[in-house]
Parts: structure tokens; sequence; C-alpha cells
């Protein structure tokens, strides 16, 4: 994958898309997105805002931390310069356009999940506690 390659696929799937090569801010649906990309160090990000983390409660991080491990996926919650964002971050170069499509999908369901199941998709590793239940 490269900018070029991955330009294309954002230009298929996305409603709308301004930036230029190896920055671009695009709608997926009624998701803003974020795509930064460094060819040299062979990294990109995907990312999209949620809200700003000093509107958060304690209680709502915890459920992002926890999500990060049991819902996300190949997506992470994080925050940057105090906005909460959903993220798939990847080494550019070993990317596929499914990579790209799927992370795109995650991060979609991410920011629409916020506040409720906080997934990434249908798959969700159980807690202790979900396994502690479903034994009784």
């Amino acid at each position: 994958m490269d900018n070029k390659q991955l330009y294309e696929i954002f230009l298929t799937l996305a409603d709308h898309i301004e930036g230029n090569k190896g920055y671009w801010e695009f709608s997926l649906n009624d998701v803003k997105c974020i795509c930064i990309t460094d060819e040299l160090h062979n990294r990109m990000r995907i990312m999209a805002p949620i809200k700003e983390q000093n509107s958060m409660s304690p209680q709502e991080y915890e459920k992002c931390m926890e999500a990060n491990f049991h819902s996300a996926l190949d997506v992470r919650y994080a925050v940057s310069s105090n906005v909460l964002m959903a993220v798939f971050m990847h080494p550019l170069r070993e990317l596929s356009t499914f990579q790209v499509e799927d992370a795109l999908q995650q991060i979609h369901s991410a920011v629409k999940t916020y506040g409720t199941t906080h997934s990434s998709s249908n798959l969700y590793f159980p807690t202790k506690e979900d396994r502690r239940n479903s034994m009784n």
C-alpha cells in the first residue's frame, strides 16, 4: 500500500474527501475521518473524532479502556489534544485493500457504538465476569 492506492480506496468509499498526499479528511456516511500517513517511516493512521475528553466521565473513560481490550478489535479509543477518537494504526506498506476497507468499517462502528456497546464489530472477547456468569 502507498499513498496513491490509499487515496483511490478513499475516493471509492468516502462521501466527500479533501486534502493531499499523506493527509486527507473525508466523511464515511456521517462520520468525519482523518488519515495521516508517513511513507518514509511506513506508518499510517485513520482516526475519527468522537467527543472532547473533558466532557467524559471517569466511567466513560474506563468503558473505552475496557473496549480496547474486549470489543474494539483493530481500532482503539484514544485521546489526543483533548479529543477522544477511534483510531486505526498500521504499517502502511503492509496494508491490503481489504484491511483498509475493514478498518473504515470498524472506525465507523466504534464511533456509532460509543456510549453503548463500544464495539468495532460483532466480535467480542469476554471478560472474566462474562465467563463466570456463563458458567452459572
